[in-house]
C-alpha cells in the first residue's frame, strides 16, 4: 500500500512540474527563440510570429516622422504599388509580392540586433531607402477612383494569391532580395555592385526586355564639368582629356567595373552615381569638347529585373519560374518562425 502511495506522490509532483513549466518557463523560452527587437517601445502585437494576413509590422514614415504599424500583407500590397507597375502581368506582380514579403520580414527579424541607424525606431521604412511604401489613401489620391478600382485591385488579388509566400535558400531566409526597374540583358553578381557575395544573387540572362525602357540612352557632359565633378572626389587624377579617359573593366553581368580617369581609377557605379546615370551599363565616346555616356537599362542591376519578370511572365512563366530565375538556388514556401 506504501509503494502505491509514494507513486501517486511521484506522479502527482511530475503533474505539478509540467503545469508550472508550461505557463511560467516555456513563454519565456519562446520570447528567447522569437526576439522582439531592440527598441525601448514594446513590441507590436503578433510582430514574433510567423508572419500572416494579421500580423502587425512597424514602418517609419518619412513625411510624418512617425511609425506606424501595418498588416503585413497591407504593407506588401503598398510596397507592391509603389515598386511596379499595376499594368504588369499578374504573375509578375505576385514575384514583386513574394520579394517585397520577404524582404520586410527579413528585416523585421534582424531588428533583434538593432534597427538602421536612418530609422532607429522601425525596421522599415517607406522610400528607397528599404522598399516604396503607399498607404490605400495615398494611393487613391495620387492616381484617383479608377486606379483603385482597377489597378489595385489586381495587386492586391497578386499579393493575396501569395499571401505568407516568402524565399529561402538551403533553409535560411533570405535577406536580400533586391530588385530594379531592368538589367539590359543581365544582371550582376552582387558583390560586383555591393560589398557583400551572396549564392542567390548571381549573374543570369535576362533576356525577355524587349519592353523595357531606358534602352541606348545618352547623356552628353561637357569636358570641363566632368573633370571638375571626378576631381572633387578625386583631387590627384590629374590631367582629364579624352585621351586619359578610357574604360578598363567590366563586370559579369557587361556593367563597366572600373575606369582609367586621369590618374584615378573610377568605378562604374561612382561615375553612375556622380553623373546620375540610369545604370552602370554605359559606353562613352566624345563629340566635341563633350563625353557622352549611353546607357542600358536602368538601375543597380542587381536580383530581379522588374521589366524582365514582367517578360517572362507574358511568355507564360510563373511568378516561382521568375523568382528561381533572378535568385539562383531559392524556394518559394509559407514563411516558418526561426
Amino acid at each position: 500500500m506504501k509503494r502505491y502511495q509514494r507513486e501517486i506522490v511521484k506522479y502527482t509532483a511530475v503533474i505539478c512540474f509540467t503545469v508550472i513549466f508550461s505557463l511560467i518557463v516555456l513563454p519565456g523560452i519562446i520570447v528567447g527563440l522569437y526576439p522582439q527587437g531592440s527598441g525601448e517601445k514594446p513590441p507590436v502585437p503578433g510582430q514574433t510570429q510567423a508572419p500572416g494576413p494579421d500580423i502587425q509590422i512597424n514602418v517609419y514614415r518619412h513625411e510624418s516622422g512617425k511609425v506606424v504599424s501595418v498588416p503585413l500583407e497591407e504593407y506588401v500590397k503598398g510596397v507592391v504599388a509603389g515598386e511596379m507597375p499595376s499594368t504588369f502581368e499578374v504573375e509578375a506582380l505576385k514575384a514583386q509580392a513574394v520579394a517585397a514579403r520577404t524582404y520586410a520580414v527579413s528585416k523585421v527579424r534582424r531588428s533583434a540586433t538593432g534597427n538602421p541607424a536612418e530609422h532607429p525606431d522601425a525596421p522599415l521604412c517607406d522610400d528607397v531607402h528599404c522598399q516604396v511604401y503607399r498607404t490605400e489613401e495615398e494611393l487613391k489620391k495620387l492616381k484617383g477612383d479608377q486606379w483603385m478600382a482597377e489597378g489595385y485591385k489586381k495587386i492586391s488579388e497578386a499579393v493575396e494569391a501569395t499571401a505568407g509566400q516568402v524565399m529561402y535558400y538551403q533553409g535560411a531566409l533570405v535577406e536580400q532580395p533586391l530588385f530594379h526597374s531592368s538589367s539590359g540583358g543581365k544582371t550582376e553578381n552582387s558583390e560586383d555592385v555591393f560589398t557583400s557575395a551572396l549564392p542567390y544573387l548571381r549573374s543570369v540572362d535576362s533576356p525577355y526586355e524587349e519592353d523595357a525602357p531606358h534602352q541606348g540612352e545618352s547623356v552628353s557632359i561637357s569636358m570641363a564639368t566632368f573633370a571638375s565633378k571626378i576631381k572633387s572626389v578625386y583631387p590627384n587624377a590629374g590631367t582629364i582629356s579624352r585621351d586619359t579617359v578610357k574604360i578598363t573593366e567590366h563586370s559579369e553581368g557587361g556593367r563597366v567595373e572600373t575606369m582609367k580617369v586621369g590618374n584615378a581609377s573610377v568605378t562604374g557605379r561612382r561615375v553612375r552615381d556622380l553623373f546620375g546615370l540610369r545604370s552602370a551599363n554605359f559606353t562613352i565616346s566624345f563629340t566635341g569638347s563633350d563625353i557622352v555616356f549611353t546607357t542600358t537599362g536602368y538601375g543597380h542591376g542587381v536580383g530581379m529585373s522588374q521589366y524582365g519578370a514582367n517578360g517572362m511572365a507574358k511568355a507564360g512563366f510563373g511568378y516561382t519560374d521568375i523568382l528561381s530565375h533572378y535568385y539562383s538556388g531559392v524556394e518559394v514556401k509559407p514563411v516558418t518562425a526561426q
